[in-house]
């Protein structure tokens, strides 16, 4: 998906500031509006930037932010140590991350870094949900998993704006 001037404009207000180096609309809602985008390893100011798939809808925002306070981190955290399947499937998200970004340039200081703590930890469950939406299901277990624990959530974080 590519991204028009509208796209921008929608995203800063979504975010309330400029967003910084987009690349694309990596998925939107179903009102069209970014939900998520793919942003450069590399800011225009020199800045390594790994989070490669960037999470813009504030109403969603906020509501992975209600999963994160209930306490799913440290449940998935557990999930980690002790299911092994799903331990290899969040490490081949990693890598799925990784590839999709060195895409656009590997940059040395974040090599090896992707987002939200893969492989092994959960650190930020808007990442993972980001990458998630960016790819589809049945890359990232935890995005995925999160992602159904909110239900219907599009019908809840859509605001439609006057276009």
């Amino acid at each position: 998906m590519s991204f028009e001037q509208k796209d921008i404009d929608a995203i800063e207000l979504q975010l309330g500031r400029t967003p910084r180096g987009v690349i694309e609309v990596a998925n939107r809602c179903q009102c069209g509006k970014p939900t998520v985008v793919a942003t450069k390893p590399v800011l225009s100011d020199g800045e390594p930037f790994p989070t490669h798939f960037y999470l813009t809808c504030a109403n969603l925002n906020s509501m992975i932010g209600t999963l994160e306070a209930s306490g799913l981190m440290k449940e998935y955290e557990e999930r980690l140590k002790t299911d092994k399947d799903f331990a290899e499937k969040y490490s081949k998200a990693h890598q799925d991350y990784l590839q999709r970004r060195n895409k656009y340039g590997v940059i040395e200081e974040i090599e090896e870094i992707s987002a939200g703590g893969m492989p092994n930890r959960v650190k930020c469950l808007h990442a993972l949900v980001a990458h998630s939406l960016a790819v589809g299901p049945g890359i990232n277990p935890v995005g995925d998993d999160a992602l159904i624990r909110l239900g219907n959530w599009a019908t809840k974080a859509c605001i439609k704006e006057e276009q």
